[in-house]
This record gives C-alpha cells, sequence and structure tokens, in this order.
C-alpha cells in the first residue's frame, strides 16, 4: 500500500499523480473498514479524499494551519497524518476519535465536532500570525452544509476584511446533511453551473478573491488551484466541487442516507432487508404532524439539518409539502424562527438534538421565551451516552430548565409523549420543550389524562415511607428499580414519584414528603450542575431533609462506555441503595 509510505504530509510530496489516485482509493478503503466496524460519517469523507491528499501535497502542514469544519470530512486528514490505524487495523479502530483532535495530533488545531466554527476559528489563528509578524498559510476547509450556520457567516464578515493571508476551502458536494436549503446554496449551484464565472456572486460581494474548481475529485485540477492561492496576501475562497460518497455507489446514488452510517452497512446493502415501520417516538411525532396537517390545521414542522434523526423522512416532507422547513445548520435561526410562527399564528413543532441546542441558549432566552412564544420544541437525544466530546446530549436540563417562561417537560413513556404533545402544541400560554425520552419506546398501557396546564404538579406513582425517590424521564425506570432494591434489601417501602415537570418545583408535594421520610433521591439523565436535583437540594436546604442527587458531573466525557460512566456516577441500583443505606 502506497499508504503504508506516508507517515507524514511531508511523505506526500514525492509522489506522482498516479501514486495520488491510488492513495485516494486506499484512502477511500480505509474509510469503508472504519465506519462499516464502528459506524461513522461516510458520504462526505469519501468525498474529500483527493482533496485532503492535494491540500497536503501543496502545502506544509504543521506549519500551515488547517481547520477542519465540523469533522465530517477529516477521516483523510488523519490517515495521511499517520493514524492510518484507526482505519484499518480493527484492534485499533478506537484509538482515533471521529473528529478534529490536538490529543491525538500536531496536525489538529482543535477539537471541533459542531459545526460552522472553521471560518472564525481561523480567522482567529491568522490575526495571531499577523500580530506575531509571523509568516505561513491559514487555511479553514468548510462543507456539508457548514455555511449555512451563523458563525460561518459572522466569520466570513470578519474574515473577509484581515487584508493578509487566508484561504477559505469551500467543499460543495451539493450536499448538507440533508439537501441543501437556502439562498447561500441557490448561488452555490448558479456559481457550478457557470463554472464560477457568474457575475452574482456571494464571496467577491465580501470582499473574498475567488477561485473555482470543478473537478474537485480531479487531483491535478487541485493541486494547480491550490498551488495558485498558496501564499497568498488576500482572503481567498476556493470553491470546490467534489461528489458526496464517492467510490460507493450506494452512497453516491442516496447522499442523505449515507451521510453516516452505523456498523455493519456494507452487508447490509449486500443483503437489504424488508425495513420495518416500527412505532417509536418519532414515529409517534411524525404521525402527530401529519394528523394536523390532514386536519389543515397551521402545523409548521422544522429540522436544522437534521431530518432523519427526527424521523423526518423524505415521504414525511414530501406529505407536509409547504408546512415543513429545514432552516439548515441554524439552530439559532429556527428557535427564532419557530417564535416568528407562533407570534402570527402558526403552531410551529422544531425538533432539535441536545447537543446541538447549545448554540441557542440567547435565542431560546430572547427571541422564544422572553417573548412567551408558544412554540413547541422537541429536544432528542438528551441522555448520558458513550458519544465523542463533541456530541454530548446531558447539557440540555440545566441549560433549559433555568431560563423563565419556559416549561420543560419529562415523558417515561409512549402515553405522556403523547398528552405532553397535545398539550403543547394546544395551549397559547408558554414556550413548552419536551424531552423525547432516549431509547426504545415504552408504554404505560394506559392514556395519561394529565393536565399540564397545572405547571408543576409531580405525579405520586406509589407512596410509602422513609424514602422518596424522584426519577425524571429517562431514570423513572431506574427509580423504580431502586425502589424494588429498597425493599428487597432494606426492606423499605420507598415513595415512588414522576416528576413530568423539569422546570419548576411542586411545593405541595415536596413539602407533604418531610413528615415521613428521612431521604429524598433525586435521578437524572444529565449533568447535576444547575439541573433539576439541585432544585429539590435547595427547596430542602434549610430542612432536616437529606437529599442524594445521582446523575452526571459536570464534565467531558469522551467515548467512555455507558457501563463505565454508569459506575463512575453511581446509577445502578445496587449503588444508588448502598448510597442511601450510608446516609440513613
Amino acid at each position: 500500500m502506497i499508504l503504508d509510505k506516508i507517515a507524514s504530509p511531508n511523505d506526500l510530496k514525492g509522489l506522482t499523480v498516479d501514486e495520488m489516485e491510488m492513495l485516494a482509493d486506499e484512502i477511500r478503503q480505509g474509510i469503508l473498514n472504519r465506519v462499516d466496524k464502528i459506524g461513522g460519517h461516510l458520504g462526505p469523507d469519501l468525498g474529500i479524499a483527493e482533496a485532503t491528499i492535494a491540500l497536503h501535497y501543496v502545502f506544509n502542514s504543521p506549519k500551515d494551519k488547517i481547520v477542519f469544519d465540523v469533522s465530517h470530512q477529516i477521516y483523510p486528514h488523519k490517515m495521511l497524518t499517520n493514524r492510518k490505524q484507526g482505519f484499518f487495523d480493527n484492534e485499533r479502530l478506537l484509538e482515533i476519535t471521529g473528529y478534529s483532535c490536538p490529543n491525538e495530533s500536531e496536525h489538529d488545531l482543535f477539537t471541533i465536532g459542531h459545526t460552522s466554527t472553521s471560518i472564525s476559528l481561523a480567522t482567529g489563528l491568522a490575526k495571531a500570525r499577523d500580530l506575531k509578524k509571523e509568516n505561513y498559510n491559514v487555511i479553514a476547509l468548510i462543507g456539508d452544509g457548514s455555511l449555512s450556520g451563523g458563525e460561518a457567516l459572522e466569520g466570513l464578515n470578519n474574515a473577509s476584511v484581515l487584508n493578509s493571508n487566508f484561504i477559505i476551502i469551500l467543499n460543495d458536494n451539493e450536499m448538507s446533511i440533508a439537501q441543501n436549503q437556502g439562498g447561500i446554496y441557490k448561488n452555490l449551484a448558479e456559481l457550478r453551473k457557470t463554472e464560477g464565472k457568474r457575475e452574482n456572486n456571494f464571496f467577491k460581494t465580501m470582499g473574498f478573491d475567488y477561485l473555482y474548481v470543478e473537478k474537485g475529485n480531479d487531483i491535478n485540477s487541485l493541486i494547480e488551484a491550490f498551488k495558485k492561492v498558496k501564499d497568498t496576501l488576500k482572503p481567498t475562497v476556493v470553491h470546490i466541487h467534489t461528489l458526496k460518497g464517492k467510490g460507493y455507489a450506494p452512497a453516491e446514488s442516496n447522499k442523505e442516507r449515507y451521510h453516516w452510517q452505523l456498523p455493519n452497512f456494507i452487508e447490509n446493502d449486500k443483503n437489504p432487508s424488508q425495513s420495518c415501520i416500527c412505532e417509536s417516538y418519532e414515529k409517534i411525532t411524525t404521525d402527530f404532524i401529519l394528523d394536523k396537517k390532514s386536519k389543515n390545521e397551521p402545523v409548521a414542522a422544522i429540522t436544522a439539518a437534521t431530518p432523519g434523526a427526527h424521523g423526518f423522512s423524505v415521504e414525511f416532507r414530501d406529505k407536509l409539502k409547504e408546512n415543513y422547513t429545514d432552516v439548515a445548520i441554524a439552530e439559532e435561526h429556527a428557535i427564532a424562527y419557530a417564535s416568528g410562527l407562533a407570534k402570527g399564528g402558526a403552531k410551529p413543532v422544531l425538533a432539535l438534538l441536545s447537543s446541538f441546542v447549545q448554540r441557542t441558549y440567547d435565542q431560546i432566552s430572547q427571541d422564544l421565551a422572553l417573548n412567551n412564544s408558544p412554540a413547541t420544541v422537541l429536544i432528542f437525544w438528551g441522555a448520558i451516552s458513550a458519544a465523542d466530546c463533541t456530541h454530548l446530549g446531558v447539557f440540555d436540563i440545566p441549560l433549559i430548565s433555568n431560563i423563565p417562561n419556559v416549561v420543560y417537560l419529562a415523558p417515561t413513556n409512549k402515553e405522556e409523549y403523547i398528552a405532553m404533545l397535545n398539550y403543547a402544541y394546544n395551549q397559547n400560554e408558554h414556550s413548552v420543550f419536551i424531552r423525547v425520552p432516549f431509547g426504545p419506546l415504552k408504554s404505560a398501557g394506559y392514556e395519561d389524562k394529565t393536565d399540564y396546564s397545572i405547571l408543576n404538579k409531580y405525579e405520586m406513582v406509589s407512596r410509602g415511607q422513609k424514602v422518596a425517590i424522584l426519577g425524571l424521564g429517562n431514570f423513572f425506570e431506574l427509580a423504580k428499580d431502586v425502589q424494588d432494591e429498597l425493599k428487597n434489601k432494606l426492606n423499605i417501602e420507598a415513595t415512588l414519584i414522576n416528576p413530568k415537570f423539569i422546570t419548576g418545583l411542586d411545593d405541595e408535594l415536596l413539602q407533604n414528603l418531610k413528615k415521613d421520610h428521612d431521604v429524598i433521591v433525586t435521578l437524572e439523565d444529565g449533568i447535576l450542575d444547575g439541573g433539576f436535583g439541585q432544585k429539590i437540594a435547595s427547596y430542602y436546604g434549610s430542612s432536616d431533609m437529606k437529599v442524594l442527587n445521582f446523575g452526571a458531573k459536570k464534565e467531558f466525557t469522551d467515548r467512555d462506555s455507558l457501563d463505565e460512566l454508569y459506575q463512575r456516577y453511581h446509577l445502578t441500583k445496587e449503588l444508588i441503595v448502598e448510597d442511601i443505606k450510608e446516609i440513613l
């Protein structure tokens, strides 16, 4: 393998173009192997192989600084910077993250997993270089829809006036995670059709020099273009047209589906099975929205470039038509857009992932909650997980629940989720967020008739004494297990409570527990600092009641297994009961 000869980007410089083309094929084999074994981003990485080789052939990393946006396109770079074991050695795949990681290599400048950040980060690097009178190239590689994010546009605005070396490589594979959305991408399409010659050029309008490369998977064309802009003294955009999924036919033909894949996708592609349209929280969501659409209600389903994560399939989108909006990678805009829809009398249902809602704090506070806009916001994937440090879903509870005027609900099963959806959609008094249960669908077996307009009323599931357990959302099942364990090990008939409301306290219930309880236990699937449990502990702070809060520590975990994390945080029924026994 040619890749075996590449220990650093410098080793590329002696290769012929033919050898580099063979190297691109080898890189694709590594990508396919890694993703098939452990999952990961597929289409974007397959499409950027030639551009990454040409980039490292022309520039001189790590002296020249390369910042990869969102890390959807970083696998080829990792292989060329002496990390190929994370792609070919099946025993060592997990040694390498799927994202930019300075702890792995001097060729990675930042830990990056969220989108639209590269231009701003690279602008800072360029300014620092200029202030220190140093001399090297600064390159931001951006693509996969990241250009529509607010930070990318803010970065472009600032970078365009640097008046020094700054290079943006725009990888235009005609896609975001799903289809491109918005006016910026219409302009990119116009530039593709005219091979960069159209006068209506977004980048030139902002003050950038501009160079278009139609053959973005042709190494000769890329090398020629990169040599032209190397050591430029002006902010410059190199717009390259690439094929997402190149080299793997299914990924070339279905670019959205193969943006990211789970393990064993190659075998599954060879032996496709009939897909099961099983009941899930995602299907409940889409059925709910489609029902409103069928009744000619002004429902507005919204996503920020991640429709697949919420079950917003192509079929679902086609049925909704004008009632569906993908705002592209722009969660901040999505919140304000939903607020405007609600104020205008429409019924917005916005679906976001917990990790990505972090970008929206100011918009939730100012645009939505301060205006009491009655939007429904669904938070998916909120949980302690084994995810990379860039994609943790544990911070949404403290972020959302401490903003005034917001009602944040935590259903524990299908029936509660349906009831909360109906409440959130039909009411007009509050901005309502729902933390969609994470994991397999659970059913209570009976309709939830709770009146959620009576805020902050917890459900007393069973009344005991001495110990009360409040199991929030995902951790209600764990709370039931702890209740059983207390009975079996300590002969304690504990009280079991389903709080349902994250954002407020049930004063009457909490006060009542003082009569015959010594210990309150809270369980939440998120970080403790600023979370639900700490509100309960604060309520009892001046009393004799002892409170044990169980959840995650305030830390960035990075691919730690769930078993390891649950042990670390004492989130097993055995460890929780031991802690209760000790405090008693």
